[in-house]
This record gives structure tokens, C-alpha cells and sequence, in this order.
């Protein structure tokens, strides 16, 4: 695949178990010989943003899949009666965030975001809803503060401020991929549970979902006001999807559904035209 000129950036949006899919996309991506300058995440996808940064290769996505493929919910959001007091006993969140920190420390290669092969980029957000830059310091901590859900997990200090899932402020951060010098970025989107039959069950399943839902029409606002000096290529999210993102039984299947997708994307010319808003308009099924 022939390059252009100008930086090339991976942007990562979040999505709760759905960052699976950004898997599929990576493979597939990088067997065109798709290379980014940096990358970017945000929430979960400030996990993926920071494994594939720490070694951006084919043996690296493998890896990736593999945890991926071995998490279960309880890795990440442990439940019981207990926790159904959490809001009181933890005075404002639901969720212990040490399984997730257990997780990120055991499987991350590179403790600092500063020592990732190439430039990483966390976005995260302050008590007062502004998106902050995190591209130096503990990267568990980081990718812990961007993916603190509201209410789920609790907010995390970093230098003196608290803050919390990068998706209040920008949960696609196609604008900071942008100022940062990209004339080409690539979205690896995780989609949304469009194709769902009833609302979800449960307080966590259903925070999530509304946190996908925001995702995707946050994008569709940063697409239209994107410059049209640069080239924005969204990489198409699974449709029709009855998966929720708190559902990490599916990995695989998202994953190799995701391959397909991204694929067949690739050879009818998507890395060759600008993507537009009106793709990822709603839609029911």
C-alpha cells in the first residue's frame, strides 16, 4: 500500500468488550503494510492504542488477540451482592478497579507510555469536561483514568488531577490526532450494539451501551467538521451487531468478524477515499 505524505495516526475509540474488534482491523491493516507516525486511544481503546504502540507488529496483534480471547467480564468488572452497595461503601463508584489494574500490569510490555515504540496518546478527562493529553507517565495509570466510567470505576490522580473516562471529552480523538500534525488518520471504531432486540440488563450493561451510543454520534460530529486537507478513513464497525459491550464471551468471533469486514473494506477502495459522515448515520434493523 503506498504511502502518502504527512504523519499517519491510528486513532482508537473506546467501546467497553467491543475493543476486540479494533483486533481484527489491526491484522488486517497491518498486512496492507499500514504503519502509523503515533496513535491515539481513548477509553478501552487506550488499551489497544497502548499494546500495539509498545510493539507495532503482526506478532504484537497476536498477542493482543490472545488476552483478548482469554478475558472473561469478571477480569474486568468483578460483581457480586457486595458490589451491588458499592455506590455507598465506595462513596461514588460501583467497581474495584484493581482486577483491570491486575490485567493492564500484567499484560502491558511497557510500564511508561514515554518507552512505547512509537508516540503514544491518552486522552482522559477533567472533573470540569476537558479532554487532557496524557503522552508521558505511568501508562497503567493512564489507560486506568481514560477508561474510568463514571459511576463504574472511580476517578484517578494523576499529577494532582482527577480524571476519568476519556470518553466524556473525546472519546474519538480524531481533533487531537489532527493537532498533532496526522494528514492521514485511520479510525479503528468498535461499532455499536445496533441490531439489539431490549434494552440491556443490568446498571454496568446499560452505562455501556449508552457510552457506544455517544461514541458514534461524537464521531460523526468530529467527521463533519474534519478539515478537508486531511484524509479521515474510518474503518466500517460490524453491522448488524446484537453484541453488548459488556459481553467479553465474543472476542474471537468479533475479532475474525472484524478481519472480514476490514478486509473487504480494503480491496473496494476504502484506504482510498475520505470517509463520510452519513456512513455511520443510525439505523435500525
Amino acid at each position: 500500500m503506498a504511502a502518502i505524505g504527512g504523519k499517519t495516526a491510528f486513532v482508537f475509540s473506546g467501546g467497553g468488550s467491543l475493543g476486540a474488534i479494533q483486533v481484527g482491523m489491526l491484522r488486517v491493516l497491518l498486512s496492507y503494510g499500514l504503519k502509523p507516525d503515533f496513535v491515539v486511544g481513548a477509553s478501552v481503546g487506550a488499551i489497544d492504542a497502548s499494546y500495539f504502540a509498545s510493539a507495532p507488529d503482526a506478532e504484537c496483534v497476536g498477542r493482543l488477540e490472545q488476552i483478548w480471547c482469554g478475558l472473561r467480564r469478571a477480569d474486568i468488572f468483578p460483581f457480586s451482592l457486595t458490589n451491588a452497595f458499592g455506590l455507598v461503601r465506595h462513596r461514588g463508584y460501583i467497581v474495584d478497579p484493581s482486577k483491570l489494574r491486575r490485567v493492564v500490569e500484567t499484560n502491558l510490555p511497557c510500564s511508561r507510555i514515554e518507552d512505547a515504540k512509537i508516540p503514544l496518546h491518552i486522552m482522559a478527562t477533567t472533573q470540569q469536561g476537558i479532554g487532557i493529553r496524557l503522552s508521558s507517565g505511568s501508562a497503567v495509570d493512564a489507560i486506568l483514568a481514560s477508561t474510568a466510567i463514571p459511576g463504574v470505576f472511580p476517578a484517578v490522580d494523576i499529577n494532582g488531577e482527577a480524571l476519568m473516562d476519556g470518553a466524556v471529552a473525546a472519546n474519538t480523538p480524531v481533533r487531537l490526532a489532527a493537532d498533532l500534525g496526522a494528514l492521514r488518520i485511520i479510525i479503528l471504531p468498535t461499532g455499536y450494539a445496533c441490531a439489539l432486540k431490549e434494552p440491556p440488563k443490568g446498571a454496568i450493561a446499560r452505562a455501556l451501551h449508552a457510552v457506544t451510543l455517544m461514541i458514534a454520534w461524537q464521531l460523526i460530529y468530529e467527521l463533519e467538521r474534519m478539515s478537508e486537507g486531511i484524509q479521515v478513513h474510518v474503518v466500517p464497525t460490524l453491522c448488524p451487531l446484537a453484541v453488548l459491550p459488556f459481553d467479553f464471551s465474543r472476542s474471537k468471533e468479533l475479532i475474525e468478524r472484524a478481519a472480514q469486514s476490514t478486509q473487504k473494506w480494503i480491496e473496494e477502495g476504502g484506504l482510498t477515499r475520505r470517509s463520510l459522515p452519513q456512513e455511520l448515520a443510525p439505523h435500525r434493523h
